[in-house]
């Protein structure tokens, strides 16, 4: 089973995916949405238009999916095509200028691939202190609710076909989490 964690930035995803495959012997093949920001010049806490968003985040999509397909053996990594889609729809104003056919092309994809490449998901939501850090997007409080909530509202979107688990906000002990996720039931095994 491939298990996908997702969640607004600085919520543990990377050290919690870390754990898990620690604990049961999978691979953790991570993400590098910050490098896909590097190779295009930008910074990720710096504003950025929505068309420009939209170019960076399908660049993000399609670098993810190449490093989820190089091993297709079960494997736990620290960002999904969920995640992709909140920064997307979290860029969104009333005034923001959308071309609706590209942005949904851009959804249909990223929940097919999410499909493909997930067997469940797991959302950690905020509540670990928020520690500022290079190369990182922006600390502020209310963006990072924001995006748990379009995350927790995506991971209920009917065209998602795999499970979904969320972690408690209070929860923030790593070794309670990783107990959480092995006890859920997700067939999460230990590997030999």
């Amino acid at each position: 089973m491939s298990l996908g964690l997702c969640g607004p930035h600085r919520t543990g995803k990377t050290t919690l995916a870390q754990a898990l495959a620690s604990r049961t012997g999978r691979p953790f093949v991570p993400t590098n949405v910050s490098a896909v920001f590097a190779e295009c010049g930008i910074d990720p806490a710096a504003p950025i238009d929505f068309q420009t968003r939209l170019r960076i985040q399908n660049q993000i999509l399609d670098s993810c999916e190449k490093v989820w397909q190089t091993d297709r053996a079960p494997f736990i990594t620290d960002r999904t095509p969920i995640d992709l889609m909140a920064y997307t729809l979290g860029d969104i104003q009333g005034t923001t200028n959308v071309n609706f056919t590209e942005l949904e092309s851009y959804m249909h994809n990223c929940f097919e691939v999410t499909n493909k490449n997930f067997d469940a998901l797991i959302i950690l939501q905020p509540g670990i202190p928020l520690i500022k850090e290079g190369g990182k997007a922006a600390l502020n409080s209310a963006y990072i609710e924001h995006l748990n909530s379009l995350i927790i509202g995506l991971c209920n979107d009917e065209r998602l076909n795999c499970g979904v688990l969320k972690i408690k906000r209070e929860m923030t002990d790593l070794g309670e989490r990783v107990q959480k996720i092995l006890g859920a039931g997700l067939d999460v095994r230990v590997l030999p």
